[in-house]
């Protein structure tokens, strides 16, 4: 079954582009910081096979989407309040990957209600306005290079240090695909800057009060310093529901096996009742 593709007319000059795939319990997808719709599921198309409905969407700024006025989580809970609005959507299960999973977590805070389920993959946000162990100076540079030399110059920039030899032309790869799919590359840059000097929620209190079911996908990639493990198993910890998978140690992280990781979804989805009939 072909996409279909929708926009969400915002206002002041911002559209978010998006598109439907399948049948069934619908799943919206958030995706991260950077990042485009299609780096959720990696373009798994498993879900869809399981007889649920995918639904994703750039974010502002991202993918072809257009740039906003500014990058806040407020402004991220907002547009995805307006796609679920626009889709007449009361109630789905929310998919978020790293930035995604913080925008996902403070609607589910906001609306636990209209979340009957939540998937966060690799976690970073910690309550505060800081993501990951990632320094204000290490996303300025990365915006930098973004604007003054382009992909290849944030694809240098931007790859982890210790990464191991077998996984580094990869990831390179990955990057530089990512980031080819914008059509706003300094709206982009602009994001880098403000979003990780955003306030999602405050602290990770909430966490515990929060009565949905919540699967973690978390990552044993030491290399990754934007998505430590621990902020998936403080997750874990907290959440009176939360479920925490990790891949084997040596492996590629779950996060970047589509397949997979749509399976581990779609497995959790039904097995909290929220199945296709």
């Amino acid at each position: 079954m072909e996409a279909v593709a929708f926009q969400v007319d915002r206002g002041a000059g911002l559209v978010l582009d998006g598109e439907i795939a399948g049948d069934g319990p619908p799943i919206v997808l958030a995706h991260g910081l950077s990042a485009t719709r299609r780096n959720v599921v990696q373009g798994s198309r498993a879900l869809i096979r399981r007889g649920y409905r995918l639904i994703a969407y750039d974010a502002r700024g991202h993918g072809s989407s257009s740039p906003g006025p500014r990058y806040e989580y407020s402004d991220l809970v907002e547009d995805l309040e307006a796609v679920l609005e626009h889709l007449e959507l009361e109630r789905t299960a929310l998919v978020g990957s790293s930035m995604g999973a913080a925008t996902t977590m403070a609607f589910a805070l906001e609306h636990p209600e209209r979340v009957p389920a939540l998937v966060q993959i690799t976690p970073a946000y910690t309550g505060y306005a800081r993501t990951g162990d990632v320094d204000g100076d290490s996303w300025e540079r990365m915006a930098s290079e973004l604007e003054s030399g382009g992909v290849d110059a944030f694809v240098d920039v931007a790859q982890p240090r210790g990464l191991p030899e077998k996984w580094r032309e990869i990831a390179r790869e990955a990057t530089r695909q990512r980031m080819e799919r914008h059509d706003h590359p300094d709206a982009v840059a602009r994001a880098l800057r403000e979003l990780p000097r955003s306030i999602a929620w405050k602290g990770l209190e909430p966490l515990e009060h929060l009565d949905i079911p919540v699967l973690i996908v978390g990552s044993r990639d030491d290399a990754d310093t934007l998505h430590p493990l621990g902020v998936a198993e403080e997750y874990a910890r907290r959440l009176p529901h939360g479920q925490l998978v990790v891949e084997d140690k040596g492996s590629s992280p779950l996060a970047w096996q589509g397949a997979r990781l749509s399976n581990a979804i779609g497995a959790f989805l039904e097995r909290v009742g929220y199945a296709p009939s």
